[in-house]
């Protein structure tokens, strides 16, 4: 049920100045406070527990010519209470508990600057006009993020600095100083601020429909970050061999307004967002980026399936034992779905090379796609298709229809590697198109997900993550970064990691390989994986030859849901280890990873369960840390009165699963 408390009031504390007025805004609770200072710039402080999170710090658009937020007048200002219950599916919860008050205030001009203060999750502001016309243009933005001191930040910074706006989002942490952020280099966020006594601040945009995503640069003072926008294309030039759209120049705007739907309605501008933790435990279950997107725009989900998919890319078709051979051809994908049909496996992927590069309604000669369906279908396996975002939107309209029609549930879409607005309205018409045919969409290629998965939840999942992939051909340590991001990326939405590996490396013994890739760490920790990260559609990474050879642990995977009712962090450090209980009914799935320390852990399970339980444990075998293929599957018996323990091998990782 939703309940709003709107009263008018006039906000009055004086400000300092004679030029300028503060209003302020708390979050229901109490706890954390919003103060905006309309004076020559519109500049906002956040506390949180009196403690300073953001210094003053400008905000501003440029839009036909006029700077909003600088000079402004209010017209009227108002504030909101809103307190209701969130249906959140396909999400790491079924529900959310949202409360937040809201200021907005009406400026001259037709423009409104609207502030949110949560209880749990954070702060954002964002600007909304009701007067910008089409073929008007934001030709700036200030979007600044002052801190009071040298403060430790984890940044994931674009290593092409040569074209600071064309990436994967897909890079590894920087662990430094604010004052040691790069000039020379761009990020992208969720960026992650350690501040004192454990108080942790991610650094956000969400909602970005029509508009670029926020990068970050180095700002105007020692200690502060600011925005930074992807233009516009003005010249592209595309690929022949993938139809990949690269900028060559750019226009002087960032967005051009486009026409409203509803010539009544308000045109919003992306939120953008500091998400607050009082311990980094509340990281990975801060739900900001979710409540601040649009609500759900097709309806009826119950059409969507989630569950798991055996894929075939990261592992090069390299299956073995057959009597044809293997590649993208019809015999190799009727196996993948014979794996697929036997072990309960919902979907698989046919990766790169099934059609034509250019032309997404050429089917390659090599494969029967309707007979591919069809034995599918006999096998209750469903299919989605790859494609590159550009080739697919130059079709789109034609591709949903005729591949729908054919019994095709979706399509990874790939190498978009940009968020200006051309991208993000490309995306949003690609999830809009797909949810009229009923079908799936998982995004690769693709920027933080910034809430899209609430507004369309037909697109299940989204990269914008250093996955598995980087072990076919990447040196870089993977297993240190798996207990970071949890902590930064999965805020913004759920991440294609591609989990799933059978071979199973230590340290010492890790080597990239492209046809025969291998895993950093344990096989217990390829199995955590699919509860510590969110994925409501999650590849078994590995080909069906080498599961055969591992049935115990395929059995294991394939019983663990990939959607959840409630979720909860038990234990973890930044970087060093993690430990995640999910539920899904009765059942609890409790994950946990460690990075190249082993690590004993004596878990409190009181607050998930009463009395005693029998469970199954799948853990690191005792010579893990010498062979990271070494594990375990026992019953236990655990009791809430009593800690369970539980032993990590360096790049370890466990499961127990409560009945």
């Amino acid at each position: 049920m939703k309940r709003i408390f709107t009263f008018f009031l006039l906000l009055a504390l004086a400000a300092g100045s004679a030029h300028g007025k503060v209003y302020t805004l708390s979050s229901p609770d109490g706890r954390t406070f919003i103060e905006v200072n309309v004076q020559q710039q519109i500049t906002w402080r956040v506390t949180h527990n009196r403690q300073p999170i953001l210094a003053p710090s400008a905000i501003s658009m440029t839009v036909a010519g006029n700077e909003i937020g600088v000079n402004a007048k209010v017209r009227s200002d108002k504030r909101t209470r809103v307190e209701q219950t969130v249906a959140a599916p396909l999400w790491r919860q079924a529900v959310i508990e949202e409360s937040y008050n809201q200021l907005e205030l009406t400026l001259a001009g037709g423009w409104t600057l609207t502030f949110r203060a949560y209880n749990k999750e954070g702060v954002a502001y964002r600007f909304s006009a009701t007067e910008v016309k089409a073929g008007d243009c934001v030709t700036a933005e200030r979007a600044e993020f002052n801190f009071e001191r040298d403060f430790t930040a984890y940044v994931p910074y674009n290593p092409d600095t040569e074209h600071p706006f064309a990436t994967s989002f897909e890079s590894q942490y920087t662990v430094a100083p604010l004052s040691d952020f790069r000039t020379d280099a761009l990020a992208f966020s969720p960026l992650l601020v350690c501040m004192d006594n454990s108080l942790r601040v991610a650094v956000t945009d969400a909602d970005i429909e029509s508009y670029p995503g926020m990068f970050l640069k180095k700002g105007p003072s020692r200690y502060s970050l600011q925005g930074e926008f992807a233009p516009v294309p003005e010249t592209v030039h595309a690929t022949p061999r993938r139809g990949q759209v690269f900028v060559d120049t750019y226009t002087g705007n960032l967005a051009v307004i486009k026409e409203n739907a509803s010539k009544k309605a308000p045109r919003h501008f992306p939120w953008r967002a500091l998400a607050i933790a009082e311990r980094e435990t509340s990281l990975p279950t801060n739900n900001l980026v979710y409540l601040l997107a649009s609500p759900n725009r097709i309806g009826d989900t119950s059409w969507i399936k989630p569950g798991k998919v055996a894929w075939d890319w990261w592992n090069d078709w390299n299956i073995t034992g057959v009597d044809f051979k293997a590649g993208i051809n019809t015999q190799t994908y009727k196996y993948y779905i014979d794996f697929a049909s036997r072990n309960g496996i919902e979907y698989v992927v046919l990766d790169e090379g099934w059609s034509a590069p250019l032309d997404i309604l050429k089917v390659n000669g090599d494969i029967d796609l309707r007979e591919l369906v069809r034995y599918a279908a006999s096998k209750k396996v469903d299919l989605v298709l790859w494609a590159v975002s550009y080739v697919l939107d130059n079709n789109l309209e034609r591709a949903c229809e005729i591949y729908s029609k054919m019994g095709i549930k979706g399509f990874k879409v790939d190498f978009m590697n940009r968020d200006d607005q051309e991208v993000t309205e490309q995306l949003y018409r690609i999830a809009s198109t797909a949810a009229r045919y009923h079908m799936l969409i998982d995004y690769h290629g693709m920027y933080k997900p910034a809430g899209m998965n609430r507004t369309w939840p037909n697109v299940i999942n989204f990269e914008g993550v250093w996955g598995l992939e980087q072990m076919k051909w990447s040196k870089d340590d993977m297993v240190v970064y798996d207990v970071t991001f949890p902590f930064i990326r999965m805020l913004s939405g759920p991440v294609d990691y591609t989990q799933g590996a059978m071979r199973n490396a230590v340290k010492s013994e890790y080597v990239p390989n492209n046809s025969n890739p291998m895993s950093q760490g344990t096989r217990a920790r390829q199995v955590a994986e699919y509860i510590v990260f969110d994925s409501p559609l999650v590849m078994l990474c590995d080909n069906p030859t080498a599961y055969m050879k591992e049935q115990e642990t395929v059995d294991f995977i394939t019983d663990i849901p990939t959607v959840w009712d409630e979720t909860r962090i038990l234990q973890g450090a930044l970087g060093k280890f993690i430990v995640t209980a999910r539920r899904s009914g009765d059942k609890w799935y409790v994950g946990g990873m460690t990075d190249w320390s082993e690590r004993d852990l004596s878990l409190d399970l009181s607050n998930l369960i009463k009395g005693q339980h029998n469970a199954v444990l799948y853990r690191d075998g005792i010579n893990a840390a010498r062979n990271g293929t070494d594990y375990r599957i026992e019953p236990v018996e655990i009791q809430s009165k009593k800690p369970f323990l539980v032993h990590m091998a360096p790049g370890g990782g466990f499961v127990l699963v409560i009945e």
